[in-house]
């Protein structure tokens, strides 16, 4: 009887190991299976960088006139949705595509919360100590204030659509953005990308 409950408890741990799939985002019948998604996934984030920057570049904010590169920081995004959405995930995509762009470089050592790298600031505290080569310490004056901050905000709107026979759920999220002159505070550049979902049941979390 033991053997046999091993045998049944062995094969419903396999078959549960095999009901995982890996999406494939260049598969199209996996893309169709993930169009159904109602929460944000990964693929909105990625549409959402992508025009959020295509704009920013082509706006020429972030085209400096004197030549050279822009220092960015990155300011509160907040999220407003009914998910737990880690807005990381979103930044780091428009992060990396414009420092690709080579118009601007962001910033480690400033952060609403003190440096988003401590390093940075840890660092330094290696200039008391005589166990290290003071010559290669990083020296006062070299850290690079921000010239831009990005800032945002995720909201959702949660709608219900009556149709002829029941109803079904729509759900609006806007990705808002908005890049902001340190030194004047003036707002250089906004940006509202929508994402529009519709389903049986709105994510409700």
């Amino acid at each position: 009887m033991k053997n046999f409950l091993k045998i049944i408890t062995l094969s419903f741990l396999l078959t549960a190991c095999n009901s995982t799939k890996v999406i494939d985002l260049n598969d199209a019948e996996q893309k169709a299976d993930m169009d159904h998604v109602m929460s944000m996934e990964y693929r909105d984030f990625e549409r959402a960088a992508n025009e959020a920057v295509a704009d920013m570049l082509a706006s020429g904010a972030v085209t400096n006139p004197n030549g050279g590169r822009y220092v960015l920081v990155v300011s509160r995004i907040t999220n407003d949705t009914m998910q737990r959405i880690d807005t990381d995930e979103l930044v780091k995509k428009i992060r990396t595509q414009l420092l690709r762009s080579g118009k601007v470089v962001v910033t480690n050592a400033v952060g609403l919360d003190g440096a988003e790298d401590p390093m940075v600031m840890k660092a330094r505290q290696l200039r008391k100590s005589k166990e290290f080569n003071q010559a290669n310490v990083a020296g006062k004056g070299n850290l690079v204030a921000p010239d831009l901050s990005l800032s945002g905000k995720l909201i959702q709107k949660n709608l219900k659509i009556k149709q002829t026979f029941g109803s079904k759920e729509r759900v609006e999220y806007y990705i808002q953005l908005s890049l902001t002159d340190i030194n004047s505070g003036l707002a250089l550049w906004e940006n509202e990308t929508p994402i529009i979902k519709e389903g049986k049941d709105a994510p409700k979390w």
